[in-house]
C-alpha cells in the first residue's frame, strides 16, 4: 500500500505484523505511513513503537525529521524510494547522492539502524500498466552500488515491495504458483538481482482486498481459526490464505531456481472502516490470528521457520487516494491521534492492550455542525455537503460504516466538521453559506466518533499539512464565484 495505495489487489493483502524469535531477525514491524493532513510529531510516534515494543519500521520514503527522530531509538528501520524517483535512480551519480544523503548521513551522524532500502513501492502491479517494468531493477542495481561505495554494502540490503499480482496459480493450488506470464522475466531478473546480492524478496499480501473484489470469496479461509474448508495441494493442508499465497510465491521461487531468497512479508493487516467488511472485530480477529498464526516461528508449510512481518499499518492516514475504496484510509491499528482501536496482543508486554501517543497536543474541544434551525431541503446543503467531503474525509459515512447510523443531520454535520477540523478550526471553515455553527458539546455518538484535530506538526520552516489562511480563503472565495 503505502504511498500508492492501489498497491492492494488480489490476491495481496496490506502489510505486516511480526513477532520474531531468529537471533539474526527480531521483533515485531509496522509500516509507518505519513499520508496525514495532521501528522504526529515523529518524536511521538517513536516512543509509541518503543512503548509497544515494536522493533522494525518500514517507511515509504526518507524523511528527514522521521529518519532524525529514529536516532539512537535502536529501530530497525526500512527506507523507500517513491516510484516516480525510479526513472531518476537510473543515474548512478543521482543513487549516490540520494544515499549519500538519506542513509549514510542517518548511520554516521544520527545512529539510525537502517537496515533496508525498499525501491519503489509496488512497481510491477497490473494497474501501473507497465510504466516502471523498465526502471526498477535499474534503480536497485545503482542503489546497491551506490551502498557498497558508501561501504554499507554489508549492513544496508536494498529490496523492492511487491504486490501478490507478480505471481499466479495455474491450478488454484500453492505447487502451481509461477511469476506472472506477461512480466516473467522481469521479474525473474530481480529476483536473480536480489539472490546475487544476499538481498531479501518483500511481498504484500492482502486477503481482506480478496474479500472486497470477490462477493464469493469464503470469509473464513481470510482468517486463522481453522474454520475454513482447507485446501489439499496433494497432501499438503491450507486451512488459510495467508498461508496459500506465500507458499505461492515459495513454489515461484523454487521453479525459477531461488528457493531460498529470504522472504519477507513488508503488509500485512485488516481495515477497520469505509466498508462493510472493514471493522474493529474482524481487524482484531484478523491482525490478532496472524501474530498468533507467527508467534511460535512454526512458518509456513514450504517455509518453516520464523515469518518476517510488518503491519499494515500503524497509524490511520485521512489523506490518502480512495480510488480503490474508502477502507484505504483506516488501515491503522491506532487512529490518527494515536489511539488503540482494539485490543492487540503483539506478544511484546505482558497485556493485549496497545500502548496510546503519548502528550499528544489538540486544537481547541469544538466542532463544526449544522444549525438546530437549518433545513434540510435548503438548496445550499447538498452542494455544501460535497464541498467539505471533496476537500476532507467523509469515508466512515456510509453503509455499515462507523458512521453508518447516523441520520441526514448527523450525516451533514460529520461532514462540515472534518473539513472544519482539516483546516484547524479557522472561522472561515465552518460558514458553509450560513448552515453551520460552531459547538463545544461533542457530537459524537455510538460508533462515530466525529474527529477533534490535533495540532500542526511543520517539521520545518515551511506547513506540510492542513490549508492555510490564505489557501482557504482562496478556495472559498473560488467556490462562491463557481
Amino acid at each position: 500500500m503505502g504511498l500508492f495505495p492501489f498497491s492492494k489487489s488480489f490476491p495481496v493483502l496490506f502489510l505486516l505484523a511480526m513477532l520474531l524469535f531468529s537471533p539474526t531477525v527480531s521483533g515485531i514491524g509496522a509500516n509507518w505511513g505519513t499520508q496525514s493532513t495532521h501528522r504526529l510529531p515523529p518524536e511521538i510516534v517513536v516512543r509509541m513503537l518503543k512503548d509497544n515494543g515494536i522493533q522494525k519500521v518500514k517507511l515509504f520514503d526518507a524523511d528527514y525529521d522521521t529518519l532524525k527522530a529514529l536516532g539512537k531509538s535502536g529501530l530497525e528501520v526500512m527506507v523507500g524510494i517513491p516510484n516516480d524517483m525510479l526513472s531518476s535512480m537510473g543515474s548512478l551519480k543521482a543513487a549516490e547522492k540520494w544515499v549519500s544523503k538519506n542513509v549514510s548521513v542517518h548511520i554516521n551522524d544520527n545512529n539510525v539502524n537502517i537496515r533496508y532500502v525498499a525501491v519503489g513501492n509496488e512497481p510491477y502491479l497490473t494497474t501501473y500498466n507497465g510504466t516502471y517494468l523498465r526502471t526498477t531493477l535499474p534503480a536497485m542495481q545503482n542503489i546497491q552500488t551506490a551502498l557498497v561505495k558508501a561501504g554499507l554494502g554489508s549492513q544496508v540490503k536494498v529490496t523492492c515491495p511487491l504486490n501478490a499480482d507478480v505471481y499466479e496459480s495455474s491450478n488454484t493450488f500453492p505447487s502451481g504458483g509461477d511469476f506472472r506470464a506477461e512480466i516473467h522475466g522481469y521479474v525473474s531478473q530481480l529476483v536473480k538481482f536480489l539472490s546475487d546480492n544476499g538481498c531479501p524478496f518483500t511481498i504484500n499480501i492482502y486477503p481482506f482486498i480478496s474479500l472486497y473484489i470477490d462477493p464469493n470469496f469464503p470469509v473464513e479461509y481470510a482468517f486463522f481459526d481453522g474454520n475454513a474448508t482447507p485446501l489439499n495441494d496433494g497432501g499438503t493442508i491450507y486451512s488459510n490464505m495467508f498461508d496459500a499465497n506465500h507458499d505461492t510465491l515459495v513454489w515461484a521461487l523454487q521453479k525459477n531456481g531461488f528457493g531460498n531468497v529470504p522472504i519477507i512479508i513488508g503488509e500485512i493487516g485488516w481495515p477497520t472502516d469505509g466498508d462493510r467488511n472493514a471493522n474493529a472485530q474482524l481487524a482484531q480477529r484478523f491482525n490478532q490470528g496472524f501474530m498468533q498464526h507467527i508467534s511460535g516461528g512454526k512458518g509456513t508449510p514450504m517455509r518453516p521457520g520464523p515469518v518476517d512481518a510488518y503491519l499494515f499499518s500503524l497509524i490511520d492516514e485521512d489523506a490518502k487516494s480512495i480510488q480503490p475504496g474508502n477502507f484505504e484510509r483506516h488501515w491503522g491499528i491506532l487512529t490518527y491521534d494515536g489511539l488503540p482501536k482494539y485490543s492487540l496482543n503483539l506478544g511484546t508486554t505482558n497485556s493485549g492492550s496497545l500502548v496510546p501517543a503519548r502528550n499528544v497536543k489538540y486544537l481547541e474541544r469544538k466542532w463544526c455542525v449544522l444549525k438546530p434551525n437549518a433545513k434540510l431541503d435548503d438548496p445550499q446543503i447538498a452542494p455544501s455537503m460535497s464541498y467539505a467531503c471533496g476537500l476532507a474525509d467523509c469515508t466512515s459515512l456510509g453503509y455499515q460504516t462507523s458512521c453508518g447510523g447516523l441520520d441526514a443531520r448527523g450525516n451533514i454535520s460529520y461532514a462540515f466538521n472534518s473539513y472544519y477540523q482539516i483546516n484547524n478550526q479557522l472561522d472561515d471553515a465552518c460558514k458553509f453559506s450560513g448552515l453551520a455553527t460552531v459547538t463545544k458539546s461533542d457530537p459524537s455518538t455510538g460508533t462515530c466518533r466525529f474527529g477533534l484535530m490535533i495540532e500542526p506538526y511543520y517539521g520545518g520552516a515551511q506547513p506540510k499539512c492542513g490549508y492555510t489562511k490564505t489557501t482557504l480563503a482562496l478556495i472559498l472565495f473560488l467556490w462562491t464565484i463557481v
